[in-house]
């Protein structure tokens, strides 16, 4: 029997996100700015992550263009 397995969204915080990406802080926000990085969820007043799927993703289509 099959079951399915449900995955909850896992967020990321910025230097988690630095190490998955080999990014920098600057380009991270940078990238954002020019709209080519997804933008972080807001977790509190001075707080924000970034959904790992987002950032796999991301990690994903740039492997892919990088790689014909």
């Amino acid at each position: 029997m099959h079951q399915k397995i449900h995955q909850e969204p896992t967020i990321l915080r910025r230097r988690h996100v630095e190490q998955r990406t080999g990014l920098s802080r600057s380009t991270l926000y940078q990238y954002m700015k020019d709209g080519a990085f997804p933008k972080p969820v807001q977790l509190g007043l001075r707080a924000v992550g970034w959904l790992e799927s987002d950032v796999s993703k991301w990690i994903a289509a740039r492997v892919k263009v990088g790689r014909p």
